[in-house]
Order: C-alpha cells, then structure tokens, then sequence
C-alpha cells in the first residue's frame, strides 16, 4: 500500500447536494475533496461570503480541500480573456478562504482548422499571466491534460511545464484524458514525470475512449501507480469516476446491476473500490 498519499474526488459525481457528498465521503472515510459543484453551482460561482458558509459545513464534517476543481483555461483561445482572468482572480481568493493552495485548471481550447502551434503564443501569454498572479498571490496552478486544449498531448503538457513549472505552477496527471486524447500513457508519464504533482484517478478504452474504473481499462493504471509508488510519490489521488454510464458493472460486482444508469453515490463508490483494489497490489 502506498504510503503518505490522500485519497481525494470530484464528490459533485455522488450528487448535487453538499451534504450528500458529505454523507457519502464520510461513509467512505475520505476527508478532501476535489470541489468543483456544490449544490448544483459551480464553486468558483460563488461569493466569498458564501464560501465561507461552505468552509464551515465542511470544518464541521472533518472534510479539507485538497484542490478547487475550477473550469479556468476551458474556454476558447479566442474568446476574450480579460472576464476569464477576473474569475481567476476571485477564484485566488476562494481558495485561500478554503485553505488550499491548489486550483485545478487548463489550457484553452484551440480551433478546428488551425494546429496547437498556431495559437501557442496566446496560450503562453495567457498562461503567464495565470502563473504571474498564482506567484505573487501564493496559490498553485495545476494543470490538467485534457481533450482539445493545448495541453491535450504529453508533449504539449511538456511544453507548458518547460515555460512554467516551478513552484507555483505544476502537472495534473490524468489516465484516461490521455486514452480519450489517444496518447500513450506510460510515454505522457516518462515525459512529464518531473513535474506531477497531483493525479486524477479514472481510466478508459483507448478502442472507443469510454471511461471504465482504475484498472480495467488502456491507461496502465496499475503500472504508473507502481512507478509513482517507487518514486516516493506523497501527494493526491483523486477520483473523478465518470462512470454513471458504465454498463460493465454486473461482471465487477457479484450483485451489479445489468440495467440502466448507476446512482452518483453508486459510480462514486465502485471508482472508490477499484483504486482501493490497485493500492493493494502496487
């Protein structure tokens, strides 16, 4: 089993409503989560004032932020960037009353017709303000692979990492983000290695980029969580199932079910269970 990690999540997957995600992560005996949805808002919606509200029903759950799972660098590269960098700047602000240094983000959309290099230059303008303000402001910017944007591909992770790692500016590592985007996993981890500094915990089938639970998809899982265990990784795995829609659970679970939709807190709980599964074997 590992050692000196944290087992985090996307809890809006189990529901809408905070005190569900509450019950369930109590249940489960997790304590941080990954906040991105509360009570069917976005979290960086919210006033600073209401987030102190949310900071206290957390406090008295025993629950800390490992991460705001916030939507920055999801837009366009041409849409306008000055609204998008103000909610950067609220969202600094949200994250210090919640007491987490890290905010989850990306690295903008491009367009169809035009190749990453084509837009590079905007996105490092962009990003260098974001990683600027992170700076002075004391906050980390974790950044996400993700289908579409710039950082899709390992090498342009690599290559934003190059113009900005350091220590207000790192990787999120994502399995199945790779599959769907139809990169090698275990390349995008020996590219990227040096600069991980959180992971996202959900795989997929490189044959059609459906999300399956940790281990029983092409994301090599099990083999990169062996790596990172040998690395002395020390920081969070973080849920983010995905798996609403996973027809396979009948032949994980003896009483599964064969039909229909799993529940949030049922999806949430099997993506649970599968890590729980790989961290006794790595």
């Amino acid at each position: 089993m590992f050692e000196n990690i944290v087992l985090t999540g996307f809890a809006d997957e189990i529901d809408a409503s905070l005190d569900k995600q509450i019950r369930v992560l109590k249940k489960l005996h997790m304590n941080h989560i990954e906040m991105r949805g509360v009570d069917g808002r976005n979290f960086v919606d919210y006033s600073e004032a209401e987030a102190r509200e949310i900071k206290k029903r957390l406090d008295d759950n025993g629950i800390s932020l490992s991460a705001i799972g916030s939507p920055l660098g999801k837009i366009g590269i041409k849409e306008d960037f000055a609204p998008h960098m103000e909610l950067y700047k609220h969202t600094v602000e949200l994250a210090h009353i919640m007491g987490t240094p890290n905010i989850r983000m990306f690295s903008f959309y491009g367009t169809e017709k035009e190749a990453p290099a084509a837009y590079r230059e905007e996105v490092m303008n962009r990003l260098g303000q974001f990683a600027d303000y992170a700076a002075s402001n004391e906050v980390v910017l974790l950044h996400e692979n993700e289908k579409g944007i710039y950082g899709e591909m390992a090498e342009g992770c690599l290559d934003i990492m190059k113009q900005f790692y350091g220590e207000h500016f790192k990787a999120v590592f994502d399995f199945a983000n790779f599959v769907q985007a139809r990169q090698d996993t275990l390349e995008a981890y020996e590219m990227l290695k040096p600069y991980i500094a959180y992971i996202h915990v959900k795989d997929a089938l490189w044959k059609d980029g459906s999300v399956v639970p940790a281990g029983y998809g092409d994301g090599n899982v099990k083999v990169i969580l062996k790596m990172l265990k040998a690395e002395g990784y020390g920081g969070y795995l973080s849920l983010e199932p995905h798996l609403t829609e996973f027809v396979g659970f009948a032949a994980l679970e003896k009483n599964g079910k064969t039909e229909g939709k799993l529940s949030g807190e049922e999806a949430f709980t099997l993506a649970y269970d599968s890590l729980v599964k790989l961290l006794n074997l790595v």
